[in-house]
């Protein structure tokens, strides 16, 4: 069977880094770069319009930021597997990506490599951080957090759910790992969200972080 192309979109203000990109790409088996955005409002419509696998965002955009932008287009589509990938190592910046549903994040001097490997990790539904990322987020995971016992309402079902949303299964992923229909699966979520007092998955999965029902792989 044909191994499926993962299909990218990069937004970046800057021309020069879009084409860098690109050309890194390019020679690559199984990537390809079908659209590319010179802002954050060109990133949500185009994501929107083209549906790619994976989306390599930049942080600081004109007209709407990466974080911005990666809140639009989750709200339109939940899947889009989002990599922010940018210069600033800012722990506020990083927190703020994961929670708006980024499951990458990267600096603009990581190798090709570190990009390619990340592009395949968060398309087979892990997560992309470095290990200068994953310990800004692990001190996150181990701030004192209120109301933490909350996962001892969860049924045995919820937290294996709770635990595959985390690792950024879609309600069908699950439905079929599970062998349960996808309208069971959404009113297990649907429970999961309003047990944990959370508003979205993003939510939900850092809650799962930080009570241990995940983990967090660092690369």
């Amino acid at each position: 069977m044909m191994k499926k192309v993962i299909k990218l979109i990069i937004a970046d203000d800057h021309k020069i880094v879009r084409e860098g990109l690109k050309a890194f790409i390019a020679p690559i088996p199984g990537l390809e770069v079908i659209g590319e955005a010179a802002n954050g409002f060109e990133a949500v419509e185009i994501a929107n319009r083209l549906n790619p696998d994976v989306i390599l965002l930049d942080l600081l955009m004109p007209e709407l930021d990466g974080i911005e932008a990666t809140i639009k287009i989750k709200e339109q589509n939940p899947n889009a597997k989002i990599i922010i990938i940018t210069s600033f190592l800012d722990e506020s910046k990083v927190i703020s990506a994961v929670k708006a549903g980024a499951v990458g994040y990267l600096l603009k001097d990581s190798s090709p490599q570190e990009i390619e490997t990340a592009i395949h990790e968060v398309f087979q539904g892990g997560s992309a951080f470095p290990s200068r990322i994953a310990s800004i987020l692990i001190k996150e995971i181990n701030r004192p957090q209120q109301d933490v016992d909350a996962s001892a309402s969860l049924t045995q079902r919820e937290v294996e759910i709770l635990e595959l949303i985390s690792k950024g299964y879609s309600n069908k992923e699950i439905a079929d790992r599970l062998y349960l229909s996808v309208w069971t699966v959404r009113t297990y979520v649907t429970t999961i969200l309003e047990k944990l007092h959370v508003e979205n998955r993003t939510q939900a999965t850092l809650y799962a972080l930080r009570t241990g029902i995940a983990q967090l792989e660092e690369n």
